[in-house]
């Protein structure tokens, strides 16, 4: 333990506590009225969550002519033999009724003139599916409705200004709350009986990101130093058209340009994407993004070019795209996009069921931080914050069902506070990124184990560095390339397709 002041709270008798304020966290916590919520959350939650960043939309089985069974085909296909259909079943029958269940919270749908929810194309679904808000602010407005909702919601308490840093045991192999800290230092350990992860991704442990920078899978670290069980922490999915401005994180060029007809060029004016896909622009993303950094590495410079397809109507079909090109002094109603891929989302986490539970009693995970098996190797375009609606409501729904066994901490143990400096950060994000990232070698991944040992032996256990050193093992263990996985010296899959469980304690 450290010197700094600790206090400590014990929640109501079967309260939940959520860490977390993103639109899983929300929406959890609104769906468990009128069980006692609290919510913790650090000041630039609301800011900051990755679900506020959401540009693209919300994807579902929503139009007369599409079906529950193909968007958990297309879901499927896209994670490259590692779906669990019965999660991607579950996702895709439930995911209807989730959208309108924000539609009927206040979330302002873009529609047509008949009232018809407007559904637009992204890459590797069969249809239009995609329900967005305001052009590209899906996300943005989504969580502006969830955060009103919460608020005024008499069962939900917000903890606000605390960053949680670590899980409490009680004792048997199950956890019972969890310690957070203040920016001053100061420690406060949250006793509950159920403690709900949403804490989203892991973008911030890489130099190149859409994710916010806070965004460096924490609760991932939390989890794995208590022994809980991780899936699949290998896939990350680099999302291909991040604009390349020099800006961290960099600001992204939302998959529906290019599903509204945009495409891809190089400095010579030359479309590309068919020299590596049939498919082209809509290919899935693993495909796009490997493609556009090949163009980067030869030297040819790929830009996006939405001239002709949206030209003129960007500032209100795209506005978040808009502002931050006309920021750095690119017009892209006349001029060309410079892209790259970044680091946009994971498809592994704690491994879970389809309710949230994890493999340790008391501890839940939905959202970006928990791997139900859905995603696979490669997530299906805009199905994140579905997934984030459909897994947390199932979870708010067993909890709500179940009589929540009282818990005590026996110990509460702090984190290596202020370890992370800015230092650490940047030894460890450019690290991740030079040789976890686009294309992996076995050479790559053992200079960047060898990287994060030396910082965790400097500087100690860091949740950042633990959520780290597992996605390198898990890579350099997955001798294969799958779906956002490529090894330059593993170049094909490897039969049967399987998915990786890992445990911290392995690493040992």
């Amino acid at each position: 333990m450290s010197n700094w002041a600790l206090d400590t709270e014990k929640l109501p008798d079967g309260a939940v506590l959520i860490v977390g304020a993103g639109l899983a966290g929300l929406y959890t916590a609104l769906k468990l009225a009128p069980r006692p919520v609290y919510i913790l959350t650090s000041r630039r939650s609301e800011k900051g969550a990755a679900s506020a960043w959401a540009q693209g939309g919300i994807a579902a089985a929503l139009h007369p002519d599409d079906s529950a069974a193909s968007h958990a085909a297309d879901t499927i296909a896209a994670g490259d033999g590692l779906v669990n259909p019965e999660i991607a079943n579950i996702l895709a029958a439930e995911g209807p009724d989730r959208v309108r269940d924000l539609a009927a919270l206040g979330v302002p749908f873009d529609r047509k003139q008949d009232g018809s929810l407007y559904l637009s194309l992204e890459a590797a679904h069969s249809m239009p599916r995609v329900a967005r808000v305001k052009g590209d602010t899906a996300g943005r407005e989504i969580i502006k409705v969830m955060v009103r909702h919460a608020k005024a919601a008499e069962h939900i308490t917000p903890l606000i200004g605390w960053r949680a840093e670590s899980l409490l045991s009680n004792g048997h192999g199950g956890i019972a709350g969890a310690l957070a800290r203040r920016d001053d230092g100061a420690l406060l350990g949250v006793e509950a009986d159920m403690t709900v992860l949403a804490t989203g991704g892991v973008g911030g442990l890489f130099a190149v990101t859409t994710n916010p920078k806070t965004a460096r899978g924490d609760s991932l670290g939390m989890a794995a130093v208590m022994g809980a069980q991780m899936r699949d922490m290998e896939f990350v999915q680099f999302h291909p058209t991040a604009i390349d401005i020099g800006r961290d994180p960099a600001p992204l060029a939302t998959e529906a340009l290019r599903g509204d007809g945009a495409i891809l060029i190089n400095k010579t004016g030359q479309r590309f994407m068919q020299n590596y896909h049939p498919d082209g622009e809509l290919a899935p993303r693993d495909d796009v993004a490997r493609a556009i950094f090949a163009e980067i590495q030869a030297g040819r410079k790929p830009m996006l070019d939405c001239r002709k397809a949206v030209g003129d109507h960007f500032p209100e079909h795209f506005p978040t795209v808009f502002d931050a090109c006309m920021s750095a002094n690119i017009d892209p109603r006349i001029e060309t996009i410079p892209v790259a891929p970044a680091v946009h989302y994971h498809m592994g986490g704690v491994a879970t069921d389809s309710y949230g539970r994890t493999s340790l009693n008391g501890l839940l995970a939905v959202g970006e931080c928990s791997a139900t098996g859905l995603h696979g190797a490669n997530r299906l375009a805009s199905n994140s914050l579905l997934e984030a609606i459909v897994f947390g409501g199932r979870a708010a729904e067993m909890m709500l069902a179940t009589d929540i066994s009282l818990k005590t901490a026996d110990k509460i143990r702090s984190q290596p506070w202020l370890s992370m400096t800015p230092e650490v950060s940047k030894t460890m994000r450019d690290g991740m990124t030079k040789y976890c990232g686009v294309r992996r070698t076995a050479l790559g991944l053992n200079k960047l184990i060898s990287i994060i040992d030396g910082l965790i032996e400097d500087v100690g256990r860091a949740n950042p560095l633990i959520a780290a050193r597992i996605i390198a093992a898990s890579a350099l263990a997955r001798e294969e390339s799958r779906g956002g996985h490529f090894r330059e010296d593993h170049p094909g899959m490897v039969t049967p397709a399987i998915s990786s469980y890992i445990s911290y304690d392995m690493l040992d």
